[in-house]
């Protein structure tokens, strides 16, 4: 049986980005559906709107079947495929490590740096603008520190679902209003030079 996938994003979603990068470096045959995320969400349209569990962007139906959260989508992913991480149980373990970091640490402060920079600024007090960015500096940090060593991608020298959900906001830094250092700067250098990579807003335009 050939495999089906579907996957439902939206061109300002960072984590819908993660996922459709792994798909395009993948080579993994896929349709894409966009979904307007500033329609309410009983407004959007079937069969996303029964499917979507939590009724955000990403979803990806994998022949028929429904997955919901963007790391969970790569995990499933990488799993099915053998591949980006999945090759051995230590890799893959190392792969879920560097997952759960990035939707505690720097998937929680990125994205709504960038969403209080660019989208609604007056959402958000000044207070917590600041807060989003200290914590923002350490995580960057961490990640720089880590990739201190020359490795080429986050694991080893090769990519895993790790790298494609760690830059799946970075690649935004600007609209984001944030500096990204040295290791990590070439670190999305080599990303962006992988097999079939573009950039978010083309990507997901699609």
């Amino acid at each position: 049986m050939q495999d089906n996938f579907i996957l439902y994003g939206n061109v300002n979603s960072g984590h819908a980005y993660k996922v459709r990068l792994m798909l395009a470096v993948g080579g993994v045959e896929h349709d894409y559906q966009h979904i307007d995320i500033d329609q309410p969400r009983s407004a959007r349209p079937e069969p996303f709107r029964s499917l979507a569990k939590f009724g955000q962007v990403p979803l990806l139906l994998h022949n028929g079947r429904p997955y919901v959260q963007s790391d969970a989508i790569l995990c499933h992913l990488a799993e099915h495929t053998g591949r980006f991480g999945a090759e051995t149980p230590e890799r893959m373990a190392c792969v879920r490590e560097w997952l759960f970091w990035e939707a505690n640490r720097l998937g929680m402060c990125l994205p709504q740096l960038r969403w209080a920079r660019r989208f609604e600024p007056d959402a958000y007090n000044a207070g917590a603008v600041a807060w989003l960015q200290g914590r923002f500096d350490v995580d960057i940090a961490i990640l720089d520190a880590e990739l201190a060593d020359g490795r080429a991608f986050i694991v080893d020298d090769s990519p895993t679902v790790a790298d494609f959900s760690l830059c799946g906001y970075l690649f935004w830094a600007d609209a984001a209003e944030v500096k990204l250092p040295q290791n990590v700067a070439a670190w999305l250098e080599r990303i962006s030079r992988l097999p079939a990579w573009r950039a978010p807003d083309v990507l997901l335009a699609a």
